[in-house]
């Protein structure tokens, strides 16, 4: 038996995601007109898109690698960054997969990959401008989607 004051407190779910990008206008592009995002809040270093409970975060390359200081008296940001090629998955309905299918192809995006999983999910490979690797997957393919 886990003794409950020695585990951490519990975590509610992944609040963000972060994609760094070289270039924010065409990745912009890409997120709105092939995934059909609508930005919440956008600058010229960050974009943030939101997706059910969390949020998807276009960060430009090398644009947060000093502290950001808020305005007033809500503090501060730590820097951070990110270089290489990175991977999400966008969770969507079983019934939507072919149409996924179709509407990247007719955005002349190029499927990379399918893999049918174990226990009955689907999943779909393509790339972004900045050649991350992106992927809309139908439930089943982890216990908790």
């Amino acid at each position: 038996m886990t003794d409950k004051s020695t585990r951490p407190p519990k975590l509610n779910g992944v609040l963000e995601t972060i994609l760094y990008t070289a270039d924010m206008a065409r990745a912009r592009y890409f997120f709105e007109s092939v995934l059909g995002l609508s930005p919440h809040v956008s600058d010229h270093r960050f974009t943030a898109y939101p997706l059910g409970k969390s949020m998807l975060l276009l960060f430009l390359q090398g644009k947060t690698c000093e502290t950001v200081e808020l305005p007033g008296d809500m503090g501060t940001i730590p820097p951070h960054d990110g270089a290489g090629r990175q991977h999400i998955a966008f969770g969507i309905d079983d019934e939507a997969l072919e149409d996924w299918e179709h509407h990247l192809a007719s955005r002349g995006v190029e499927i990379e990959g399918r893999t049918r999983w174990p226990k009955g999910a689907v999943s779909l490979y393509f790339r972004d401008p900045d050649d991350h690797l992106l992927e809309v997957v139908t439930p089943g393919i982890w216990p908790n989607y």
